[in-house]
């Protein structure tokens, strides 16, 4: 049986700290917030998504525990309403991370890490930044029926704005996405991913010339 969230979290933290503090609280810190009720994309089937992606690519980053550690911080700050998440996430973790006994140089790693999720466009020999950004991205390649479903998911959470500012809007984040050289920039995520990833973009920005994408859903943004 996999590993609760809470039992992985304890099982990090643990590996990362070289003070010693009690894991449970930041645990129930973190999850309380991944679980509030303005998500329905960014939950914690998102964070276990992320977390088990990055397992798959740890062996390409240089410090796959600091990788791990801004999964969880990564999407801790969410209010779809705002454009300052991940900047809040990444403060998040400045102060959270040295009182629960994690040293500096992996707290700004992490901290690193987070603000990269902006972008999702890592420095080339940047390996935890690519792991941490494939492993974000991963969704993008799920099956025709997955990303419906995230795509559903995350409409609900833009729900206050309407129809056709949301379909310009993911009209251009998907440009950008698809004008970047790669999407994933490990070579296993690049491998397992990119044609597919592509092919959903280019599908959902075919689709936003009319409103019946998904059943209806305007597609992420």
């Amino acid at each position: 049986m996999a590993a609760t969230l809470p039992t992985r979290w304890s099982q990090l933290l643990r590996r990362a700290q070289t003070q010693d503090a009690d894991p449970a609280p930041y645990a129930a810190d973190l999850l309380a917030r991944w679980a509030e009720p303005q998500r329905r994309y960014h939950t914690t089937d998102h964070l276990v998504a992320v977390l088990d992606r990055i397992d798959e690519l740890a062996a390409h980053a240089a410090d796959p525990d600091a990788v791990r550690l801004a999964a969880w911080f990564h999407d801790a700050v969410y209010r779809p309403d705002r454009s300052e998440n991940e900047e809040r996430s990444a403060a998040l973790a400045e102060r959270a991370l040295p009182e629960a006994g994690v040293p500096a140089a992996t707290t700004a790693e992490v901290v690193r890490l987070v603000r990269l999720t902006v972008t999702h466009d890592p420095a080339d020999g940047d390996r935890n930044g690519e792991v941490l950004c494939d492993a974000d991205l991963a969704v993008l390649a799920g099956s025709p029926a997955a990303y419906a479903a995230y795509a559903a998911a995350v409409r609900e959470e833009y729900g206050f704005v309407p129809d056709e500012l949301f379909r310009t809007g993911r009209a251009d984040v998907l440009r950008q996405l698809l004008a970047l050289p790669r999407l994933f920039r490990t070579p296993a995520g690049y491998e397992r991913w990119e044609r597919a990833a592509r092919h959903n973009l280019d599908t959902e920005l075919a689709l936003l010339s009319g409103a019946g994408a998904w059943g209806g859903e305007a597609p992420p943004r």
